[in-house]
């Protein structure tokens, strides 16, 4: 983008940021140079860092197949990032090509690619808007013509919470969504976690202090108390690559070192 072009959509380069990190990464082009010398900075604290990106990638692609064999079949993904390849409309839409889906992000970079990336597909669209103001979300424009939320829908916060800190009440935003929901309705939530982790994580934390997204690691308890009004469904909530692995592939010999939590949970 031109420095027009950037300033127009308010795409702040003097910090890094989580989105263009978390592509760069996951191996994508999708980033600044600010981003790719703090994402460095992060692999050299945290050198298994791509690992973990792929793991919860994995597990995102299962949770929306499991949504997919309850009769989900619409989606909203909130702080969805860049369009990586195996994205949720990409794993729904494989399995029913009907399939709506509808991101969310406030990164105005991986909206203004999402958009181009989804340009001719008519049942996947991007929302540029602060998910912490579900109203702005759920009664965009976008999303009201893409999504009936008379019908069951599952949100996905795929490493989204862990942004947002204690202040702000993560488990009022996420009880907001909640009953906006139609019964039948699924949360697929994954988080960084503090628990059974080593200080390579500790570091690669405070690392991210000093970025645009501050991260907040919770624990299995923390969640479970954040998802409240939801049934969370088997397994629990655990480490990201035992949420129903498919193979050994999706099972590194330490569950603990993918530094996160995952779950999904049913509104009854």
């Amino acid at each position: 983008m031109t420095e027009d072009e950037l300033a127009r959509r308010g795409i702040d380069l003097e910090k890094p940021n989580a989105a263009r990190v978390y592509d760069y990464i996951l191996g994508g082009q999708l980033n600044y140079a600010v981003d790719r010398m703090f994402a460095e900075q992060v692999l050299t604290a945290q050198p298994n860092a791509r690992e973990r990106a792929r793991l919860n990638r994995q597990w995102l692609r299962r949770a929306i197949r499991f949504g997919m064999d309850q009769g989900i079949r619409q989606f909203l993904d909130i702080g969805s990032g860049m369009p990586t390849v195996g994205h949720v409309h990409e794993v729904a839409q494989a399995a029913d090509p009907t399939s709506r889906v509808v991101y969310v992000d406030n990164e105005p970079v991986a909206v203004a690619h999402s958009e181009i990336v989804l340009e001719n597909n008519e049942n996947a669209a991007m929302v540029y808007a602060d998910a912490e103001f579900p109203d702005d979300v759920l009664e965009h424009d976008t999303t009201e013509m893409m999504l009936d939320l008379d019908q069951p829908v599952m949100v996905v916060m795929a490493l989204f919470v862990h942004f947002i800190p204690d202040e702000r009440e993560p488990a009022r935003l996420l009880a907001a969504y909640r009953d906006a929901l139609a019964p039948g309705s699924y949360l697929a939530l994954s988080s960084a976690t503090h628990e059974r982790q080593s200080d390579e994580t500790a570091r690669a934390v405070a690392m991210y202090k000093k970025s645009s997204n501050p991260v907040i690691p919770r624990s299995a308890d923390e969640l479970r108390a954040l998802v409240d009004g939801f049934e969370i469904v088997d397994p629990g909530v655990v480490f990201i690559p035992q949420w129903r692995p498919n193979s050994t592939d999706d099972m590194p010999a330490d569950p603990t070192e993918c530094g996160g939590l995952a779950l999904v949970a049913r509104k009854n």
